[in-house]
């Protein structure tokens, strides 16, 4: 199991959803499906890559496993 680190990440950098969808060019539920634990296994490592980039982390940064 993981356990998203996107919620934490985007409070850190004071970054919304919204401009994090923006940065992304992703939609607004992508990023909300994988701010949570369940959502973020489910998500496509391109995705997550996309949102790395927007974060300016590596893309393991996103997430940690449980």
């Amino acid at each position: 199991m993981f356990a998203s680190k996107i919620k934490w990440l985007m409070r850190e950098k004071k970054i919304t959803v919204r401009a994090l969808a923006e940065r992304a060019d992703i939609s607004i539920v992508t990023i909300n499906k994988a701010r949570q634990d369940s959502g973020i296994s489910e998500c496509r490592l391109s995705t997550l890559g996309r949102i790395a980039q927007a974060l300016e982390v590596k893309t393991k940064d996103l997430y940690e496993e449980e």
